[in-house]
């Protein structure tokens, strides 16, 4: 099985490698279908333990990676990630304003609350957005073999594949249960919780066709990714696991998905 993937054609060992990232994606999501009469309190901390997830993983699985990426390049590592990292601010702050405009009924009619629906939304299409870079960065790993073929390379390859999985299972957790906390269905949670895994195999293989193209825009696309999430959470998540009082609970649960988040980037790092 190993020899058949390393004769594989880099496209096709991207797909692969991303099929994984996304199964994990699911994998996290599926968790919504064990919470059994969950309480408010219980529903608080799970979307609190989101925003500490996608605040780490902002972080250590897109800033970090794309500061380290703009060493070499023809302006100061800085600037990549602070275009971006503003851009995507902007970029949510736009849709933001924009989705009260929008007929969001058709799929997340199941909740009521407007202000729960806007949330909902911000917080897929932040999550979803942030796999596509994770998925270009996969695809360039393997695109890379095309030039240079060495078993180290496809080592590495293969590890950032293993490690981008390993830490997709708590963010498809972190996506289905704030969705389902907000009155939306076990099963429709899921749905929206691995289609945010779904962009990454599209992504790898366009980044393993694309690689000398992609490379440069990589750390602005990773940067990017990071200022949307920051700005949901900060907007939408942290406010919303306070809504009903449970502020000290919120707080705590924060912290542990930040923390176990860090944890998982770091040792896969």
């Amino acid at each position: 099985m190993i020899d058949l993937f390393k004769e594989m054609n880099p496209v096709m060992q991207a797909f692969i490698g991303t099929l994984f990232t996304w199964g994990m994606t699911a994998l996290g999501a599926s968790l919504v279908f064990f919470v059994k009469g969950a309480n408010q309190k219980f529903l608080d901390s799970m979307m609190a333990f989101a925003g500490g997830v996608m605040i780490a993983a902002s972080y250590w699985s897109l800033l970090a990676p794309a500061i380290e990426m703009s060493a070499e390049g023809p302006v100061p590592n800085w600037v990549p990630a602070v275009v971006g990292f503003l851009l995507g601010g902007v970029m949510l702050l736009w849709i933001d304003r924009l989705l009260p405009q929008m007929d969001t009924d058709k799929y997340l009619g199941d909740i009521k609350d407007n202000k729960a629906k806007n949330r909902t939304a911000l917080l897929v299409f932040s999550m979803t957005l942030h796999n596509i870079p994770e998925g270009l960065a996969v695809g360039v790993a393997f695109g890379a073999l095309a030039s240079s073929g060495t078993e180290s390379t496809l080592a590495g390859a293969v590890a950032l594949a293993l490690g981008i999985g390993i830490q997709n299972f708590p963010e498809g957790t972190a996506v289905s249960m704030p969705l389902h906390r907000d009155g939306m269905g076990k099963k429709k949670s899921f749905m929206f919780g691995q289609f945010s895994g779904m962009v990454e195999p599209v992504s790898a293989v366009i980044g393993a066709v694309a690689v000398i193209f992609i490379e440069p825009i990589l750390p602005y696309a990773l940067s990017f990714a990071a200022g949307a999430m920051i700005f949901v959470v900060a907007k939408e998540i942290i406010p919303g696991s306070h809504e009903k009082g449970n502020v000290n609970l919120a707080s705590i649960s924060l912290m542990l998905g930040f923390a176990i988040m860090m944890t998982l980037d770091v040792a896969l790092g």
